[in-house]
C-alpha cells in the first residue's frame, strides 16, 4: 500500500520512508542527541549517532570477530581479510580498499598539501602527516617498543621498526627477489626495474620514480 507524504507528493511503499522523508521538511523540529545536543533530521541518522555514546557494535567481523557500529564499516573491514582493492589509482596503478584511501593517495600526484600545521603553517597531504608532524612541537612520542623501548612519534616508523627485531621481510621483488620490510619499499624498489615514474612537478613538469624525490625538488625550486 502506497503512503502519501501529507506535506508533499513524495510516496513509498513502507510507512517508514515516508516517516524519515517527513523529518527532513524545513520547518520540522529537529531530533536532538540527548548526550551531546547534537541534532538530526531523521530517526535512523539519530540512531547510528548514538551508538557514539552508548558503545554498541552489532556488526561482527566473522573471521577476527572485530564488531563495527555500521553495517557499511564492516563491509570495508572484510577487505582486509579478501585482499580486495577495488579502487585503483589511474597514474600508478596502486591499489586500495577504500575510496576514502584513493582520494588521500591521489595528492602524492597532484601535490595537494590541503592540511596546515597551526604552530608553523607547514602543509600536508594527509591527516596522519599532520599529526604526525604535530609531535615534533609537542615532543609527544606514544608509540614504544616492547623490546627496546624506544619510542616513535610516526605509526609507520614503530611498525618498521618492529620488523627490525623480527627479521620479517614479507615483501618480495619478483624481478630480483630482493626482500623488503614494508610494502611501500617494494613498491619503491619495483621502479628501479619497470622505470616508472608517477610524480611529476606542476612547475617544470619533471618526473620523479619517489614522492620524497619530488619534495626535495620542489623545496629546491622554492629557495
Amino acid at each position: 500500500m502506497l503512503a502519501n507524504c501529507p506535506v508533499g507528493l513524495k510516496r513509498s511503499e513502507s510507512g517508514l520512508h515516508l516517516q524519515a522523508h517527513i523529518g527532513t521538511r524545513a520547518g520540522e523540529r529537529p531530533l536532538q542527541c540527548t548526550v551531546c545536543d547534537k541534532t538530526f533530521e531523521t530517526k535512523f541518522n539519530l540512531r547510528m549517532h548514538l551508538r557514539i555514546h552508548t558503545g554498541e557494535r552489532p556488526f561482527e567481523c566473522e573471521v577476527c570477530k572485530k564488531a563495527f557500529s555500521r553495517k557499511e564499516d564492516l563491509e570495508k573491514h572484510r577487505r582486509v581479510h579478501s585482499g580486495e582493492k577495488p579502487y585503483e589509482c589511474a597514474v600508478c596503478k596502486q591499489k586500495f580498499t577504500q575510496r576514502a584511501h584513493l582520494y588521500t593517495h591521489k595528492r602524492t600526484h597532484t601535490g595537494e598539501k590541503p592540511l596546515e600545521c597551526a604552530v608553523c603553517t607547514k602543509k600536508f597531504s594527509t591527516g596522519s602527516l599532520l599529526r604526525g608532524h604535530l609531535r615534533t612541537h609537542t615532543g609527544e612520542k606514544p608509540f614504544e617498543c616492547y623490546e627496546c623501548s624506544k619510542k616513535f612519534r610516526d605509526g609507520r616508523d614503530f611498525k618498521r621498526h618492529l620488523k627490525t627485531h623480527t627479521g620479517e621481510k614479507a615483501f618480495e621483488c619478483t624481478e630480483c627477489e630482493k626482500k623488503f620490510v614494508a610494502g611501500g619499499d617494494l613498491r619503491r624498489h619495483l621502479r628501479t626495474h619497470t622505470e616508472e615514474k608517477p610524480f611529476k612537478c606542476g612547475e617544470c613538469k619533471k618526473e620523479f620514480a619517489q614522492s620524497a624525490h619530488l619534495e626535495r625538488h620542489r623545496w629546491s625550486i622554492q629557495k
